[in-house]
C-alpha cells in the first residue's frame, strides 16, 4: 500500500474538522447561537494544522543485497543433499550432488584414451630406440653378407640366411634380455584402466536388476561376469609385464640362438637362383633402416599430437559434465529454502535452493509512482519503519533507482533500493517495510 505525506495531511485536516464540529454544536446549544460557534471553531481548527513536509511514504520489502536461486544444470537423482534450511555456508562448499556413476565412469574411459594418445605420441616424436637401429643394421649386414655370397658363388645360399637368422636370434635374445618397453607398460595399464572402467559400468548395471529371482538369467549376469574376466586378464597381464621376463623366456632365446647357429654350421649346399631373393632382401631390410634413422615423418607426429588434443578435450568435456552433478554455493551465505529430498529427480536449470547474505541487508520499494521518483535522489537519507518492529526506526541511505519502470495495475512504479545506515538483529527476510522519503 502507498502511503504520502500529502495523505497524512488529509487525515489531520479531516480529524480537526470533526473536532472543531463537535466544539461548535455544544457551544451552539449553550449559547443559543449555531451560526457564531460554527465560524470561530472552523477558523481555530484551520490554524491548528501542522505543516508537513511533501514527500512520499512508500511501503518496501527486506532482502539480502546477494541471493540466488540454485539449481542443477544436468537433470538426475539427488544422492546426497548436505544443508538443511538455516545453514551458513562457505563460499564453494558442496550443497548437494546427484548420482554421477555414469560420468565418473566417463572420466576413467577419457583418462585411459588421454594415456593412450600421449604414449603413442611420445613413441613417435622419441623416434627409434638404439636397440632397434642396431638390430635392422645388423640384419641389414646379414643379408648384404648373404648376398655376397650367393653371388659370388663361394658359399651357398642358405649360408647367408642362416647367419641372418642368428643375427634376428640374437637381436631377440637382447631384446628379451632388455625387458619390456614403457610404452608397452602404459597401452597395458591403459587397458587395466578400460577394464576396471567396464567393470564399475557393469556392476552398477548388475546392481539395479540383482533384486530379481531370475538375475543369473538376465544379461547384466553375464556381463557382468564377461567385465570381470576381461579385467582379471588386463590385470595379470600387466602384472607379468611388470615382472619382466622369466626364466623360461631366456632359455628359450638362447636355445633359439644355439639352434640358428648350429643350422648355419650344418648347411653347406648352395643355391644360385636365391641371388634375387637376396637382393630384394638386401633392398627391403635398407629401406627399413632408413625409417628407423629418419624418425616419424611431420605428419605423423601432428596426426599424433591431434589424437592428444582430442584426448585432453574429452577428458575436460567428462571432468565438467562430472563437476555439473554438484551444486556448489556462489557466495557465503545462509540457506533458506531447500525445495528437495535425497532419492528425488531434479530437473535441469529448476531452483532446489534458495539462499542469501543475511549479513547485509537492504531495502527495495514496491509502489513508488513516476509522479513520486522524480523527487528521490541517489545518496538521499531517508526514515525506515517496519510493521512487525513497532519500536524500530532504521536511517538508510538511497542506493540506486532502477531506471526502468514496471506497470502496476495502471500505474507505471520505480524500484529503489534503500541500504540501512546501521542494522538489527531482529530484520528477517521479506519483512514489509516503510520508507519516509521526505527527509524528516
Amino acid at each position: 500500500m502507498r502511503r504520502t505525506a500529502a495523505t497524512v495531511v488529509a487525515g489531520l485536516v479531516l480529524a480537526s474538522g470533526l473536532l472543531a464540529g463537535c466544539q461548535m454544536f455544544g457551544r451552539g446549544d449553550a449559547q443559543g447561537d449555531p451560526a457564531t460557534a460554527d465560524g470561530g471553531a472552523e477558523a481555530t481548527s484551520l490554524s491548528s494544522v501542522p505543516s508537513l513536509a511533501a514527500g512520499p511514504v512508500i511501503d518496501a520489502r527486506v532482502v539480502p543485497a546477494r541471493q540466488a536461486e540454485l539449481g542443477f544444470s544436468v537433470g538426475g537423482a539427488v544422492a546426497e543433499l548436505l544443508v538443511a534450511e538455516g545453514d551458513f555456508v562457505e563460499e564453494g562448499e558442496v550443497l548437494a550432488r546427484l548420482d554421477a556413476a555414469q560420468q565418473r565412469t566417463a572420466v576413467s574411459r577419457a583418462q585411459a584414451d588421454l594415456q593412450r594418445a600421449q604414449a603413442a605420441y611420445a613413441n613417435l616424436a622419441a623416434g627409434a630406440r638404439t636397440q632397434e637401429i642396431a638390430a635392422a643394421e645388423a640384419a641389414l649386414a646379414a643379408a648384404n653378407a648373404r648376398l655376397a655370397r650367393v653371388a659370388g658363388g663361394t658359399l651357398p645360399g642358405q649360408i647367408a640366411a642362416a647367419e641372418a637368422d642368428v643375427a634376428g636370434a640374437r637381436a631377440a635374445l637382447r631384446k628379451v634380455q632388455e625387458g619390456v618397453s614403457e610404452e608397452t607398460l602404459i597401452s597395458a595399464r591403459a587397458a587395466l584402466a578400460n577394464a576396471e572402467a567396464a567393470l564399475s559400468q557393469a556392476q552398477s548395471a548388475y546392481d539395479e536388476v540383482k533384486w530379481q529371482p531370475n538375475i543369473s538369467a538376465l544379461p547384466q549376469s553375464a556381463a557382468l561376469q564377461q567385465a570381470t574376466n576381461n579385467f582379471e586378464a588386463a590385470r595379470a597381464q600387466l602384472a607379468d609385464l611388470q615382472n619382466g621376463p622369466s626364466q623360461a623366456d631366456l632359455d628359450a632365446a638362447y636355445a633359439a640362438v644355439e639352434q640358428a647357429q648350429a643350422r648355419l654350421n650344418q648347411l653347406r649346399a648352395e643355391r644360385p637362383e636365391e641371388v634375387a631373393a637376396a637382393e630384394e632382401e638386401v633392398r627391403q631390410l635398407a629401406a627399413q633402416l632408413d625409417l628407423l634413422r629418419a624418425g616419424a615423418s611431420a605428419e605423423e607426429i601432428a596426426v599424433a599430437a591431434a589424437d592428444v588434443a582430442a584426448a585432453t578435450a574429452a577428458l575436460q568435456q567428462a571432468l565438467v559434465a562430472l563437476a555439473d552433478t554438484e551444486l556448489r554455493a556462489p557466495f557465503t551465505g545462509t540457506v533458506a529454502v531447500v525445495s528437495i529430498n535425497v532419492g528425488e529427480q531434479a530437473t535441469a536449470s529448476v531452483s532446489i535452493l534458495r539462499m542469501g547474505d543475511l549479513a547485509d541487508w537492504e531495502f527495495r520499494t514496491e509502489d513508488l509512482t513516476e509522479l513520486d521518483i522524480v523527487h528521490v535522489q541517489p545518496g538521499q537519507q531517508v526514515q525506515v519503519a517496519f510493521d512487525a518492529i513497532p519500536d524500530l526506526t532504521l536511517p538508510g541511505t538511497v542506493d540506486r533507482i532502477r531506471p526502468v519502470g514496471t506497470d502496476q495495475r495502471g500505474d507505471i512504479v520505480y524500484t529503489v533500493v534503500v541500504k540501512p545506515d546501521v542494522g538489527d538483529e531482529r530484520l528477517l527476510w521479506n519483512m514489509t517495510a516503510v520508507v519516509d522519503f521526505s527527509g524528516r
